[in-house]
């Protein structure tokens, strides 16, 4: 048969079968789709029995029957294989209209999802949908792995590989917001799936889909990859520490005091009766501090409102709203009898210490640390290297979680973690990658003592190195600076808070001369934004404050500070140009580029050529010769360069670009090119001593996509006066073949050396870590022939190895072991 009779009247389209109570006609025969199974269709049906006995009850022995059919996995699909007469009989003559409907689309627009629960990795998770301004779930009734699809490409990734049911990742809260939603697995969008419609539905949270995503992200999708605690508001929707006396309150950071939590329009206490110092230690991670104070548990004067009784901690909760405890009613306050006020203690990371000796003690903690963060744009944020013998690598995401990255957190003087980032959010590293799997308990005191496994490299690359973003202590810092005149809130002129002759305080403005990007990274991360795409000398067109004075010049920083009062800065005000038109000025931005040097192809790559003066005009025109080839006997005679080939990887966020439009770039005749940056790169030879004995420069006459990584595609090419820079994936190579890809060491005596690359030395475009943009090599050169050994970007090795690499006392041989 082709097909089987079905009743005629009343129809109901369903995903493509049509039925209809009276009378027949007939229903197709449907493909079987490959994702299914009779395995899988016994278990959704026996699941969908025991969660809801209250639907179909009548129709499950019927079905039965259709176990060895591979479905579609829905009901609707289901029912039209059964005879007209019996879907008439069990189902009442038609279908619920509401497993027939096509969900209607958000009527703001705004639907958003996430992936929620505790713990997951970053590609799996509750299912959590944003509609009407309010997060909810999804019910498991009828979910299929094709429902999984639609939810996994929304979400970033290219497909799923499973789903999960009975609130694998935990309870969520507030609306279910969907349920018996049924797709066929192409849809854009699981609104233009089947479902009962928007907040319809007959489910608990008992009853929440889980989804698990393949690990490979759609080409171009960039949100991000991250697991976080999401807050249950309607628990602890925020939660503080209120300080003892009013002399702590006007000292930060605040590190103790009576716990608090919002609600309504104020706070509440918690019953310190059964508190312990697992409670307090949680609470210290929140605030921002690695550790409790032992002993401090409680306090017994108070008299609330109590509104959290019996709370219990294991310790290893990020948040207080992980840990169990008892509400009050609404509208209602119990006493807390024979306790009082929950108070902790705890102790501030080195960074916020207030104490001079314990802050330089406790440094000297964090310089022996086998855990670093890079790349990130804020304190307490950025990719986690670990030191494993004398270098430095990174950690795969593999099972990467909120309890392994908290570790990291309160190793390094900061609290519990906020978000544990997969993916390489905070940029890839390079070099080696240590480590893979880690799963911490969370009583580990290093990241180093956790279970994990050792990294082969089919295991992982750097598009998978671990992020970590910390909770940090509150700090004001952004109460003493602000940007002024911009066209949004992340640019303006910088204005900062400085004390004035009548122990006032007043607003003023700071000197441009000599501000870069790197003291612009420092006030981006003082105003609590992210990282700089700019540092102007100069801000006549953001002329719209009353503020004129120059409170401050000279400023210097190195771009990790916290705070623009701890770079360097003159004592008095001296500023080149006077007037407000010529004080300092920031953009911010999300994202940054960072380039790193391939220090081992520089190693490999580099030789000695003899090359004939008359080959050497353009390169002479370029200054790319010593000041001797001057006086050299022009086309006669030759210079030596010492040649290798620069492989410049951009791991950041964002693409490098150069600082100056076409509009702006050089046109030189000799080589026949344009110059988007003038001096791109500089090329040194140090002797042991560090003084400089021979050097080069190479400008960016074509920055480019030389290769990318699988999946990503080229964005810039210099032919045809095309737009230059380098794609995040992507790196450009100088081969050393070309013009000013050297230094000339004519003049140079045989010896030993260190050879010095530095990129975009004079910080002319921002990057998320300019520690990296260096590479250093040891370097022999016997007269005749090059040796280079150790080449390493900077920050790849230890504090300790690289003393030993300044010290270097030079090879005595050519053998370079």
């Amino acid at each position: 048969m082709k097909g089987l009779p079905a009743p005629v009247d009343q129809v109901k389209r369903c995903g493509g079968p049509t039925l209809v109570a009276l009378g027949y006609t007939t229903i197709p025969e449907q493909p079987l789709p490959p994702s299914s199974s009779p395995l899988a269709e016994r278990n959704s049906w026996m699941k969908l029995q025991s969660h809801s006995p209250k639907r179909l009850t009548s129709a499950t022995s019927s079905l039965r029957r259709f176990q060895g059919h591979r479905a579609h996995g829905s009901l609707c699909t289901e029912m039209s294989r059964l005879w007209g007469p019996i879907v008439a009989l069990l189902l009442g003559c038609w279908l619920p209209s509401f497993l027939c409907q096509t969900t209607p689309p958000a009527q703001d627009g705004k639907i958003k999802f996430r992936l929620a629960g505790y713990p997951r990795k970053h590609n799996e998770g509750r299912v959590e949908v944003l509609y009407q301004g309010e997060w909810g779930t999804i019910c498991d009734d009828d979910f299929t792995l094709a429902n999984a699809m639609v939810l996994c490409r929304q979400l970033g990734f290219v497909s799923a590989t499973a789903w999960s049911h009975s609130a694998k990742y935990g309870a969520g809260t507030g609306k279910i917001w969907l349920d018996n939603v049924i797709c066929s697995g192409t849809e854009s969008s699981i609104e233009k799936c089947h479902s009962r419609g928007w907040g319809n539905s007959d489910c608990t949270h008992d009853e929440d889909a889980g989804i698990v995503c393949k690990d490979e992200r759609l080409p171009g999708f960039v949100d991000s990859n991250i697991i976080e605690m999401q807050v249950d508001e309607n628990r602890l929707k925020e939660v503080r520490l209120r300080p003892l006396s009013s002399g702590a309150a006007a000292k930060l950071p605040i590190n103790e005091g009576v716990v608090e939590v919002k609600y309504k329009e104020g706070w509440a206490q918690i019953c310190s009766v059964g508190w312990t110092v697992k409670n307090s230690r949680v609470v210290c991670g929140m605030m921002g501090f690695p550790s409790e104070k032992a002993g401090a548990r409680a306090s017994h004067s108070g008299s609330g409102p109590y509104r959290i009784h019996s709370v219990s901690c294991t310790g290893h909760e990020v948040h207080l709203s992980a840990c169990n405890m008892e509400f009050v009613k609404p509208n209602s306050s119990y006493p807390c009898a024979g306790g009082g006020p929950s108070v902790v203690s705890c102790v501030p990371g080195p960074q916020f210490t207030q104490s001079r000796s314990q802050k330089r003690k406790l440094r000297l903690g964090l310089l022996a640390a086998k855990v670093r963060l890079r790349g990130g744009a804020r304190a307490g944020e950025g990719r986690v290297e670990v030191l494993k013998g004398t270098q430095w690598g990174t950690v795969c995401d593999d099972r990467w979680n909120l309890l392994s990255a908290s570790v990291v957190c309160r190793e390094l003087g900061f609290g519990s973690a906020k978000e544990a980032l997969t993916g390489a959010r905070m940029g890839q590293g390079m070099g080696p990658i240590y480590m893979n799997e880690v799963q911490c308990s969370g009583n580990e005191r290093m990241l180093w003592d956790c279970p994990h496994k050792t990294i082969t490299s089919e295991d992982c690359n750097h598009v998978e190195d671990a992020s970590v973003k910390c909770n940090v202590p509150y700090m004001a810092f952004e109460k003493t600076i602000r940007l002024s005149g911009g066209r949004t809130r992340v640019e303006g002129r910088v204005e900062v808070l400085a004390a004035t002759g009548n122990a006032t305080k007043a607003w003023g403005l700071i000197c441009g001369d000599g501000w870069t990007v790197r003291e612009a990274m420092v006030v981006c991360r003082q105003l609590g934004l992210t990282y700089a795409s700019s540092g102007l000398r100069e801000t006549w067109y953001w002329d719209s404050s009353n503020v004129t004075e120059m409170v401050l010049s000279g400023v210097k920083c190195t771009g990790n500070e916290m705070t623009l009062a701890d770079c360097r800065h003159d004592r008095s005000v001296s500023c080149r140009r006077a007037g407000a038109q010529f004080s300092a000025g920031v953009i911010c931005t999300d994202t940054a580029s960072d380039l790193i040097l391939n220090a081992l192809l520089v190693e490999q790559s580099a030789y000695i050529e003899d090359r004939p003066l008359h080959l050497l005009y353009c390169a002479a025109e370029e200054n790319c010769l010593s000041k001797s080839a001057a006086r050299a006997n022009w086309p006669y005679g030759h210079r030596r360069l010492l040649r290798f080939s620069s492989q410049i990887h951009n791991i950041g966020r964002a693409d490098f670009r150069p600082k100056l439009g076409r509009h702006s770039w050089v046109w030189h005749e000799c080589h026949r090119h344009y110059h988007s940056m003038e001096v791109f790169t500089n090329y040194d030879l140090l002797d042991l001593n560090g003084t400089k004995v021979a050097d080069g420069h190479k400008a960016s006459f074509c920055l480019e996509d030389t290769e990318c990584q699988e999946g990503v595609s080229k964005r810039y090419e210099c032919a045809n006066f095309g737009e230059q820079g380098i794609t995040v994936g992507c790196w450009d190579v100088y081969r050393h073949d070309i013009d000013c890809q050297w230094i000339d060491i004519t003049d140079v005596k045989p010896g030993n050396y260190i050879l010095q690359v530095i990129i975009n030395p004079n910080f002319d475009v921002a990057e998320s870590d300019f520690t990296n943009n260096g590479v250093r090599c040891n370097c022999k050169y016997d007269g005749n022939r090059v040796w280079l050994h150790k080449c390493h970007f900077g920050g790849s090795f230890s504090d300790e190895e690289e003393k030993k690499f300044e010290h270097y006392p030079g090879q005595h041989n050519n053998q370079i072991s």
